[in-house]
């Protein structure tokens, strides 16, 4: 596992996008896995900087993403189909025919079945983008006695509804389940990078990079067991962390 300190979130940002710009100037239809909530957000303003200004192609890049949440149409500012449009997808020169992102509504067993072939269709993901949770969980792959390989409904635990309830008008209004890719396709990626930054992720990220464990209580940790698996965290987090390298 490779980890990288920054100096700030947003040199992280810059760092990661230049990753993936530089994996699709080297293999134009390159297959990306991407994440959505907060933290992702400045990777993408950056891929788009970069777009505009003629550094980076996207018109033959296919994407695949982590989840969706049940019960949120494509069009509801929440969906994360929405968040993608509106903070990447329409600012770039792709083609949505080859962007995915699972449907929540609808019989979420075939919604599951849909996003485990399409996470695999011409090949596992060239780069695989994560963002982690305050308990370790990565996509909706939550902490607990047991992970699942395959893609499936995930019921969210309440650390989670509570961190995701800023981007709603209440608590209530927050799904309480999830579509979710499993352990198996993100771990299948050529690449996985996982970004971090925060107070509230200390610990999740201490466990992850400062000790040996490996532990369904934190998701994030198998990660351990990917030969080319990329952690980057700014400064301040990693101090917190008490990462010494």
């Amino acid at each position: 596992m490779n980890i990288i300190v920054t100096e700030s979130y947003e040199a992280s940002a810059a760092y990661v996008a230049n990753m993936i710009s530089e994996l699709i100037n080297r293999k134009p239809d390159c297959k990306l896995g991407l994440a959505t909530g907060g933290t992702p957000v400045p990777i993408y303003k950056n891929l788009i900087e970069m777009n505009r200004a003629g550094k980076v192609d996207f018109s033959r890049v296919r994407t695949v993403n982590l989840d969706e949440y049940c019960g949120l149409t494509g069009d509801h500012d929440q969906s994360y189909r929405y968040f993608m449009d509106t903070n990447l997808f329409n600012h770039v020169n792709i083609d949505k025919a080859n962007t995915f992102v699972a449907s929540g509504i609808g019989d979420p067993a075939a919604n599951a079945a849909q996003l485990d072939a399409k996470a695999a269709e011409g090949g596992y993901a060239d780069l695989q983008l994560l963002g982690i949770g305050n308990n370790g969980h990565i996509a909706f792959n939550e902490a607990g006695d047991k992970l699942i390989a395959e893609s499936h409904i995930e019921q969210l635990t309440e650390s989670t509804i509570k961190a995701n309830a800023r981007f709603f008008e209440k608590e209530s209004d927050v799904p309480t389940t999830a579509i979710t890719m499993g352990m198996r396709s993100i771990l299948a990626a050529s690449c996985v990078v996982l970004v971090a930054t925060g107070a509230a992720k200390t610990e999740a990220i201490r466990q992850l990079i400062c000790d040996g464990a490996v532990t369904t209580h934190n998701p994030s940790t198998f990660l351990k067991l990917h030969q080319n698996s990329y952690v980057v965290i700014d400064r301040t987090l990693a101090e917190a962390a008490g990462y010494k390298g």
